[in-house]
């Protein structure tokens, strides 16, 4: 008995030295993976607690997906694959040559090492793939991601299906200020460039249905036309904000802060309005 503590301490030290990515789930069906960077907390009929980079990439997996012109369906299945395939991570390894979020394979054909390590290339090639799969909107999650992973473990994506659809739900923006992020410490950019960054990502991801967009000090505007893709806008620049300086978003009557992280209700000449998202960035 006196055994246990050390065995204990042990097994930790040797799960922090290989840097092991721990799932845990409560009750509710919520999951809250290893963080390595400030939290992201969504919550749309259920909650999932990712990290920043897990975040940027679940929204940039949504993103191609809608541009794509591709149900919420295909958005579920892309996520719930990639969350067991990487944990929303864009991995530089896997099994045998497989690398990326999706974990595809340039032997099999799905392209170059670099391109399958870019989040809107590899995303771009999963929905092509599934969207070649007959009848998958009819199948199970598990059952359409396997026709198009070709998985030794086929029904293992299933397990992600309740995570998947919560941010779905919230970055096809389908759910009111469903995605908080926390940012702290010195701003990675500021000013014109941080704008320009943020601009730059909305345009790769979303692709030319923001030409309407516009930077300006400090930080720009997009146009949208309604409350759902006020929302898909709003979420997608909260899930980014750590990478690009960015400081607040608001849409309607609401407004995030970057330290705080949380969406609080603001009046007068802050609110933003039903048509457009405003996005500052650090000075």
């Amino acid at each position: 008995m006196r055994r246990k503590p050390v065995v204990l301490i042990a097994l930790f030290a040797l799960v922090g030295a290989l840097g092991v990515v721990a799932v845990v789930r409560s009750f509710s069906g919520s999951i809250k993976l290893t963080q390595r960077g400030p939290a992201c907390t969504v919550r749309a009929d259920g909650e999932v607690t990712l990290d920043s980079t897990q975040m940027a990439n679940a929204a940039t997996i949504t993103a191609v997906g809608l541009r794509r012109e591709m149900p919420e369906r295909a958005v579920v299945i892309a996520l719930a694959t990639a969350l067991q395939e990487s944990k929303l991570e864009n991995v530089e390894h896997g099994d045998r040559d497989s690398l990326g979020l999706f974990q595809q394979r340039p032997s099999q054909g799905w392209g170059t090492p670099e391109q399958i390590r870019d989040p809107r290339y590899s995303s771009g090639r999963f929905y092509a793939s599934l969207q070649k799969v007959k009848g998958w909107k009819e199948m199970r999650v598990t059952d359409a991601a396997q026709r198009v992973q070709r998985s030794a473990y086929p029904n293992a994506y299933e397990k992600w299906v309740d995570e998947a659809t919560v941010l779905a739900r919230a970055l096809t923006g389908r759910a009111t200020r469903a995605v908080e992020c926390t940012v702290t410490g010195e701003p990675v950019l500021r000013g014109a460039a941080a704008a320009a960054a943020l601009m730059e990502g909305l345009q790769l991801d979303w692709g030319t249905g923001l030409a309407a967009a516009a930077v300006g000090a400090p930080g720009l505007t997009v146009p949208v036309k309604d409350a759902n893709s006020g929302w898909r806008y709003a979420h997608w620049l909260v899930s980014h904000a750590r990478d690009t300086g960015l400081e607040r978003v608001r849409f309607a009557d609401l407004e995030w802060h970057a330290p705080g992280g949380k969406w609080q209700q603001v009046t007068g000449e802050r609110v933003a309005g039903n048509g457009k998202v405003v996005a500052e960035v650090f000075r």
